[in-house]
């Protein structure tokens, strides 16, 4: 007796074209909660001045990335049962404010570095301070992988948060080394292609995040929640 075959939804092809879709509609929506602030990246020009009007602009990018986590976390691997529009809508609105007590002070931090970096034969420091921001800001960035990761899919308060990043930075070194690969190549790609590249990847992305994330979410889970 032959048998029965699976299901209309269940399958390997269908579970690839349920993740498609779940990338496609979470890529638009990132992209639509982050359209004032992109519009205004196009606006601006590439003097080094600008940053500050730059970092601005890049305020909604936190909330939107959250909530696109939020959503590949909780995606739905059924053809039949798709809505990852709910899942990104639901993430918006318990991600936002969270994400964006973050986001702001790590994008101030990033600025001023970025706006020494730029006129640093002004400063009069010497070269090894250069060397020393790019690393704190590198450092800065990895750490802000692992806040967002956590502000995303966990409800604890800002500060716990932002400590929790900082512990898992050194605890997990693989999953640190994974933002950190996923940095490199985007920073390239941005450079070799385009600097639309980071936006318009943004969801594979991060469901890449994600899945260099699961040493740090299990064990969140397992032991800093009730």
């Amino acid at each position: 007796m032959s048998a029965p075959a699976p299901a209309f939804g269940v399958g390997s092809l269908s579970r690839a074209a349920a993740l498609v879709h779940t990338l496609l509609t979470v890529e638009a929506l990132l992209l639509a909660a982050a359209s004032p602030g992109l519009a205004g990246l196009l606006l601006l020009g590439a003097d080094p001045s600008n940053l500050p009007l730059a970092a601005v602009c890049l305020l909604p990018l936190g909330p939107a990335a959250s909530a696109a986590v939020y959503a590949l976390h909780h995606r739905d691997r059924d053809l039949t049962d798709l809505h990852p529009a709910r899942a990104y809508r639901r993430g918006w609105r318990l991600n936002a404010l969270p994400a964006l007590r973050l986001w702001a002070p790590l994008l101030a931090w990033l600025t001023v570095i970025a706006f020494t970096l730029t006129h640093f034969a002004a400063t009069g420091l010497p070269g090894w301070w250069a060397v020393l921001l790019g690393a704190i800001g590198v450092g800065a960035l990895l750490w802000g992988a692992h806040a967002l990761v956590l502000t995303s899919l966990f409800s604890f308060r800002t500060r716990d948060t932002a400590r929790l990043a900082a512990y898992f930075l050194v605890r997990h070194g693989r999953a640190t080394l994974a933002a950190g690969s996923l940095l490199v190549l985007t920073a390239a790609g941005t450079t070799l292609l385009t600097e639309a590249l980071p936006a318009l990847l943004a969801a594979p992305l991060l469901l890449s995040l994600l899945h260099g994330s699961r040493p740090v979410i299990a064990e969140t889970e397992r032991d800093f929640t009730a």
